[in-house]
């Protein structure tokens, strides 16, 4: 990890660029139009949407469908702390709610899974910043301290939130 950001409520958030191409969205390997075999998203005028796809769409699996297949997130978010127990419900709701939030606006950002680990939980997305954003939603929710680190090199986040 190249960089690594501690907030505690602040808004100094830091942008994130790609730093190289990612290959789960070389956009350049789609024909345009192209539709998801799996989640229907749509690639139209060089981007996924929710849009349906011309009857003429090449048939494929979207980027986000892709990682899900292979297991490969682009996101990792660790919830821990003792307010985590107390309080799970409201937290897996907030996590799942800005999920939904994201995959509406934004078809290639999803959950891939959610696990117990030792002290906590852990999210994996398929996208970089959705990651950022349920790190920073549960910051902006419950207060909290969250560390984010980007790894320009993977396109990668990890963010670790607790209280």
């Amino acid at each position: 990890m190249k960089t690594a950001r501690k907030t505690t409520g602040a808004r100094h958030e830091q942008r994130m660029k790609p730093a190289r191409q990612d290959s789960y969205h070389d956009e350049l390997k789609h024909t345009d139009p192209a539709t998801c075999t799996r989640c229907r998203a749509t690639y139209l005028r060089g981007r996924w949407t929710w849009e349906s796809a011309p009857a003429d769409a090449e048939r494929t699996l979207c980027p986000a469908c892709q990682r899900i297949e292979d297991d490969f997130p682009a996101g990792y978010v660790t919830i821990k702390g003792a307010f985590l127990a107390e309080h799970r419900d409201e937290i897996i709701n907030l996590v799942m709610a800005r999920a939904e939030h994201a995959r509406q606006k934004h078809p290639l950002q999803r959950i891939i899974g959610m696990q117990d680990v030792s002290r906590g939980v852990l999210v994996t997305t398929t996208d970089a910043h959705l990651a950022r954003g349920i790190g920073v939603a549960l910051r902006d929710a419950f207060k909290g301290e969250l560390d984010l680190a980007f790894s320009k090199d993977e396109n990668l986040v990890r963010a670790t939130w607790s209280r």
